[in-house]
């Protein structure tokens, strides 16, 4: 293990377009269905609909949790509506299913979507019994990331210490409250949507390739 990991004993995962490349365009036909779903509830045009869904997203943390403390939305009707979509774009991923399973201690995952849709994206990237558990947004009481709550919440959960645990995103903005309460912090820097926020001293370790760069630290 890469000497200044040596302290990690958890390791903890988002799910979207961190366990699985931008390239898989999931996420993308997540976010039209998203659309979708705005323009139904509102009554509103695309164009509309795209804005308020991006407002919320950067507002709140998603467009969940905008749809919610404005207009009451229930949120298993919206998450079983936005995922579903066709995964049979997902492929396995060798290396990283490897370099999962050499990680010491214990694995999470923790993310904004619900475990439902999150179960069967591991199922389909061979990650199906990798995780010891999947921190949702339900488990965060519907506070997503980067709500400070979300991650307190996470912690006390499982019983972890962030000093010795390490979490991965594809959102720099989500790695902030991690670091903050002592957490390593890993961003996967790969052309997803970022939010207007500049700042990146809150980040350790900035990678394009997940399994790769677990293999180059379980190898030094």
């Amino acid at each position: 293990m890469l000497p200044a990991l040596a302290h990690i004993r958890n390791w903890i995962f988002d799910l979207d377009n961190t366990l699985y490349p931008v390239s898989a365009n999931l996420f993308p036909m997540i976010d039209a269905r998203i659309g979708e779903y705005v323009e139904t509830l509102l009554k509103c045009g695309p164009e509309e609909a795209h804005r308020i869904q991006k407002g919320y997203f950067h507002a709140h943390g998603t467009t969940l949790a905008g749809l919610m403390s404005e207009h009451g939305t229930d949120p298993h009707h919206y998450l079983d509506f936005v995922h579903d979509v066709d995964m049979s774009l997902l492929e396995r991923n060798e290396a990283l299913i490897e370099a999962l399973a050499r990680l010491p201690g214990r694995k999470l995952v923790f993310t904004n979507g619900d475990a439902p849709y999150a179960t069967k994206v591991l199922d389909r990237l061979g990650l199906a019994d990798t995780f010891e558990a999947i921190h949702d947004v339900h488990a965060t009481q519907y506070r997503p990331k980067p709500d400070p709550l979300a991650y307190q919440g996470l912690c006390e959960a499982y019983g972890l210490d962030p000093t010795k645990s390490l979490f991965v995103d594809d959102m720099a903005r989500n790695l902030k409250p991690a670091k903050a309460i002592g957490m390593a912090t890993v961003w996967i820097d790969n052309g997803s949507e970022q939010g207007p926020e500049q700042d990146r001293s809150f980040i350790d370790y900035t990678v394009t390739d997940l399994g790769h760069w677990l293999h180059e630290i379980l190898e030094d």
